[in-house]
């Protein structure tokens, strides 16, 4: 009885883990389709907007529930933060609107393996060689996904795709370093995030805010969708999630994404796929997946001591203060 609850909740806990991957592997043809209709910035400032207000709400919510203010922490973290996310937004979006929606989702996914090379926290000496070898392989498909129909000239998108992952590793990367050892509460960080963005966008969308008011029910219902599922959904099923199961079966399922990216891009952004870039996508999920195994088993402690040697007065291992670590993923 207790075992098929257990059951119960694990497939639970690995269909919101998937459900999150969907979501995020669809937010590049939905960021691909309101930058059709509207400016980058104006869709930026859109989707930090619709995100803050419902963050607040959340807050809002929560604080009259009993739980505490903002910290000091919070803020000051959530501050550089807000700008290291924002600048991983605009260069993304702006690479979505330049590429196809397959190859956004692809390349993007580098991050899992760039993020390690940047944040050495909890490695043991250098990342071994294997690791290298996987990130050679989402190189060579990096250069087959932006050969396109043969090997020409890379598409700006691509390029700028390439960029994104850079600056996305460093934002996730100093999301560990500056929260280390520090009680941050998810929804206080996403929500002082998502309200740094919002000013930064406001000043330059303002002169095209009339155009985005009048813009039609299908552009708004892309605003809201990576407005409320990409952003604000999909980062707190994360957290719920990841608390609830294996650092291990988290990363693999959130690590579906560029997957769920090629998936949705052809089957509904008329995306095709040639032989050769077709080839690119195998490696680079491959790569992706060899890259984050290699460095999840570097950083595992080589002899953890078993239960029956704990001290006695050692923290009761079935609550521990932090969650699992997990391969860094950030909403987009």
């Amino acid at each position: 009885m207790h075992r098929g609850r257990v059951s119960d909740a694990r497939r639970h806990t690995d269909a919101v883990l998937l459900l999150v991957a969907i979501v995020w592997g669809s937010s590049y043809l939905s960021a691909q389709t309101a930058t059709a209709a509207l400016p980058v910035l104006l869709v930026l400032f859109a989707r930090y907007a619709l995100s803050a207000l419902a963050c607040l709400g959340l807050v809002a919510s929560w604080r009259r529930r009993g739980a505490r203010r903002w910290t000091r922490d919070e803020l000051r973290i959530g501050l550089p933060l807000g700008l290291t996310q924002a600048a991983v937004l605009v260069v993304e979006t702006y690479g979505v609107a330049h590429t196809s929606a397959a190859n956004a989702g692809l390349i993007i996914s580098l991050t899992i393996v760039l993020t390690p090379l940047l944040d050495r926290g909890g490695h043991r000496g250098p990342l071994p060689a294997s690791f290298f070898a996987a990130t050679g392989v989402c190189v060579l498909a990096v250069g087959l996904l932006m050969s396109g129909n043969g090997f020409a000239e890379p598409r700006l998108g691509d390029l700028l795709m390439l960029g994104a992952a850079l600056i996305r590793a460093v934002h996730v990367a100093l999301v560990g370093r500056l929260t280390a050892g520090r009680a941050i509460r998810p929804l206080q960080l996403t929500t002082v995030q998502t309200l740094v963005g919002t000013v930064l966008f406001l000043p330059v969308a303002a002169p095209d805010l009339p155009t985005l008011l009048h813009s039609t029910p299908a552009t708004w219902a892309q605003l809201v969708y990576l407005a409320l599922f990409c952003s604000v959904f999909a980062f707190l099923a994360q957290t719920w999630a990841v608390q609830r199961t294996s650092a291990s079966r988290a990363s693999l399922l959130l690590g579906t994404e560029p997957v769920w990216a090629v998936a949705v891009g052809v089957a509904l952004g008329g995306d095709h796929l040639t032989p050769l870039t077709g080839l690119g996508a195998a490696l680079m999920v491959a790569g992706t997946y060899w890259g984050q195994a290699v460095e999840r088993a570097h950083r595992r402690p080589p002899n953890p001591r078993p239960p029956s040697a704990s001290h006695p007065l050692d923290k009761d291992s079935a609550c521990p203060s932090t969650p699992p670590p997990t391969t860094p993923l950030t909403t987009t």
